[in-house]
């Protein structure tokens, strides 16, 4: 890399940080009730009707959550979360996607918008983001390395009725 390239990504992670998140260091104190505002219903922007996200608010150590995708009006994947906190205080995010082993996600940064978990040793993805916009829409993303390119794959959502009303 020339001239200042290089420092981009060390300027991207302080700006990360002064953003008021919480560092996987700095962890220690954050806790699920941080989280509280991914709990509800998310439907995907564009998706299929029937196509949601859903997060129970936190309670026990837990908030549990779980996915459908829906396409041609048939589901064709689906997944459970759990966000936990730890014996040891951390906050893991564990997925069990439809048809694939279950992997967990370390917590590596919180703010009042938006919470990353990593795992490095994981295929894909490497990374789940989610971030609650200004506007309330809820944005997240898995993203990592495939055959040793970058990729990211968004999911837009926007908050709905858990319980929609019957006509």
């Amino acid at each position: 890399m020339t001239g200042d390239a290089g420092l981009l990504p060390i300027l991207g992670l302080l700006a990360f940080l002064a953003g008021g998140f919480h560092s996987a260091q700095a962890q220690d104190g954050a806790t699920l009730e941080e989280l509280s505002w991914l709990s509800g219903c998310w439907a995907g922007v564009g998706g299929e009707i029937g196509s949601v996200e859903q997060w129970m608010t936190p309670a026990g150590g837990t908030m549990l959550g779980m996915s459908r995708t829906v396409r041609d009006s048939q589901t064709v994947a689906y997944e459970y979360m759990q966000i936990r906190q730890s014996d040891d205080g951390r906050i893991e995010y564990t997925a069990m996607p439809s048809g694939q082993a279950a992997a967990t996600f370390a917590m590596i940064g919180l703010s009042e918008s938006e919470v990353i978990f990593e795992n490095l040793e994981h295929d894909f993805p490497q990374r789940i983001i989610y971030r609650l916009k200004q506007d309330g829409r809820l944005e997240a993303s898995i993203e990592g390395e495939v055959n040793g390119q970058a990729r990211t794959v968004a999911f837009p959502m926007q908050s709905t009725p858990c319980r929609p009303q019957v006509t």
